[in-house]
């Protein structure tokens, strides 16, 4: 990902595209145990299928932290994240990957400090939203 200068952005501006790795059953077991979520769901494919689902599923805050690591690669330290929020969409699976685009929704001066609102969406097979929000930044 290329160093965005968070100082030069304006409204309308799209922020650079990053893919990342396929969700991998080794990545949910090491987000289970970092979470404390050992929910089946998200471990066992038999459990999921016996609740209908077609194989285990990611769990929503691994792909909410990736949309907030996209948000801290464009940050760097240039800018406070605050109000990072995300509405989580279709299910996750392993072997899905996640790419996370953003776009400057906003920007406003607040207490004589400039704060940019960024609209993220994290994306799996090329149009189907996982999780989308916003971020904003304060310089």
């Amino acid at each position: 990902m290329t160093v965005t200068k968070i100082h030069s952005l304006l409204i309308g501006d799209e922020l650079e595209r990053k893919q990342y790795e396929p969700i991998s059953r080794v990545q949910l077991a090491k987000y289970a145990g970092a979470s404390g979520d050992y929910n089946p769901l998200h471990l066992d494919d038999d459990f999921a299928k016996k609740i209908g689902m077609e194989k285990a599923i990611a769990h929503g805050m691994l792909i909410m932290g990736i949309l907030g690591e996209y948000v801290m690669e464009i940050v760097k330290d240039e800018a406070f994240v605050s109000n990072f929020k995300m509405r989580f969409g279709k299910m996750t699976f392993p072997g899905d990957t996640i790419h996370c685009v953003g776009k400057v929704k906003d920007m406003f001066l607040l207490n004589e400090k400039q704060h940019i609102v960024l609209k993220v969406t994290a994306i799996k097979n090329e149009t189907e939203v996982v999780g989308s929000g916003s971020a904003t930044l304060i310089l």
